[in-house]
């Protein structure tokens, strides 16, 4: 039995100091050892939001003993690590340039290789963390920063079928529910607050419903919650506006992952035809729920990561880290760090008024 990769992932691309150390089986499916994931939410409540120099700060001060704890917990020594992977953007420069720094550092130390990772990619291929996953798929990524449709070909090879021409979906959960007075991060709680509501008391907007093909927006839906609950006065009227929030997100996707799925199947002829999502909004059970009918009725199998791999971790970073080690793909010590690492380089740029659909 020849000896399988041991890979040491970091992640710091925003407020989420993570390590993990993962390998593989004899059939190629990852193993994750240990995953730890320390969150700043407490650090940043009080400003209602991510404070980048508090959540770099953050991750200085942590960073060292959450890599020692993810060695630890995997009960693996040091010296047994085969390659050292970091997040290396999208992200906030100051947050990313911590853990890519501490990284490559570690790599110099152990005398290994260094692989600069795609925090997207890691969320792209994160399914693959519990289940074989083949290429080609289609990917729909939502998270608090990104919002897009992909045709995923291979390790590397993405291309862009939509993407949100202002904000993210998770920024728009997030920014919901502090106007509805939940305190920060508050994205998770619109679907419990959704639950005692009703989601036709409000009729919301859905930006760019009928053009744009998979193209997203939500910046509009967002000023419409902002009008309405500077007029609500009871939490019943809250948890009605939360409702038709959860409604009006899960209308929007259901139409443009539609057409995504039409635009696939030109790009592509399969006969198995797979389904990703991922992404921290992935965790929403009521989109999972909408998105696996939608699949059942289009003839696609749904996958979704573990909820543990939803958000932000370590392990789809390493996960990223040993597809690379086994195909030889590594990077020098001197990687930059990317505030702004689209998947599909060769995509065109939507974003603010005025772009063309």
């Amino acid at each position: 039995m020849s000896k399988k990769p041991l890979i040491l992932g970091i992640e710091s691309s925003c407020d989420e100091t993570a390590a993990s150390i993962i390998t593989e089986n004899e059939q190629g499916i990852p193993i994750v050892l240990s995953n730890i994931v320390s969150s700043q939410v407490d650090v940043h409540k009080e400003f209602g939001g991510v404070v980048p120099e508090l959540a770099a700060r953050s991750h200085m001060e942590k960073i060292d003993w959450i890599v020692q704890k993810a060695i630890d917990d995997s009960g693996r020594k040091i010296e047994e690590i085969d390659a050292v992977a970091s997040t290396a953007g999208p992200g906030l420069i100051v947050c990313l340039s911590v853990g890519l720094s501490f990284g490559k550092a570690f790599a110099s130390a152990l005398d290994k290789p260094f692989i600069a990772v795609n925090h997207l990619e890691g969320h792209a291929l994160s399914p693959k963390l519990n289940s074989k996953l083949n290429y080609p798929y289609l990917l729909l990524l939502i998270s608090g920063g990104h919002s897009q449709y992909l045709n995923v070909q291979g390790l590397g090879k993405y291309k862009r079928l939509g993407t949100t021409i202002d904000d993210a979906l998770g920024e728009a959960f997030d920014k919901t529910a502090k106007l509805l007075g939940v305190e920060f991060p508050g994205g998770p709680q619109i679907e419990i607050l959704a639950e005692k509501g009703d989601p036709n008391k409000y009729d919301l907007p859905k930006p760019i419903f009928n053009k744009g093909g998979c193209n997203l927006s939500f910046a509009g839906l967002k000023t419409a919650i902002l009008r309405i609950t500077k007029n609500i006065k009871t939490d019943q009227e809250k948890f009605d506006l939360a409702a038709s929030f959860q409604k009006t997100v899960e209308q929007i996707l259901y139409k443009k992952t539609k057409i995504a799925f039409a635009e696939f199947e030109k790009q592509n002829n399969v006969e198995k035809k797979i389904f990703v999502v991922a992404g921290g909004v992935a965790a929403n059970k009521k989109i999972r729920s909408m998105l696996v009918n939608l699949c059942d009725e289009e003839n696609y199998q749904s996958m979704f990561p573990p909820i543990e791999f939803c958000g932000d971790n370590a392990a789809m970073i390493a996960m990223v880290g040993l597809e690379k080690f086994k195909l030889k793909q590594f990077d020098n010590l001197d990687h930059p760090a990317k505030p702004r690492w689209p998947l599909d380089e060769n995509a065109a740029f939507l974003k603010g008024a005025g772009v063309q659909l």
